[in-house]
């Protein structure tokens, strides 16, 4: 499933600058959404995570250009090789491993044709 294309401009407040001043540093930027296309949901980008505790992450969580930040704990997903899933808990559309970014591809097949040594999952025989 490709990434959703949702952008948003986030332009924090001043008040909301200076309350997160003494732990990160909050500028204004584009978010893109990180969930599957047709997810259905509000988009979502995650902001920062606090180092694992439940509920740790900051996720921006927006519909048209109405945004709001909420704390939202791990999707408790893994693969069969124990990587987790990288979203947050009950998050609509596919996990973070069934998500594919098409630029990101694109950028890496075409890293892969100088570094062959470097990206073995893009030799010979490989369908783009």
């Amino acid at each position: 499933m490709n990434k959703c294309t949702a952008v948003v401009r986030f332009d924090p407040p001043d008040r909301l600058v200076a309350l997160f001043a003494s732990v990160h540093r909050l500028e204004a930027r584009h978010l893109l959404c990180e969930l599957g296309e047709d997810h259905g949901d509000d988009h979502a980008a995650m902001l920062w995570d606090e180092g694992g505790r439940p509920g740790s992450a900051v996720w921006a969580r927006w519909a048209g250009k109405n945004l709001r930040l909420a704390s939202l704990g791990w999707c408790s997903a893994l693969t069969p090789d124990e990587e987790a899933c990288g979203l947050f808990d009950g998050h609509p559309s596919a996990h973070a491993w069934d998500v594919t970014d098409p630029t990101l591809e694109a950028l890496r097949q075409e890293l892969a044709k100088g570094l062959s040594d470097l990206f073995p999952e893009y030799g010979e025989g490989h369908e783009s």
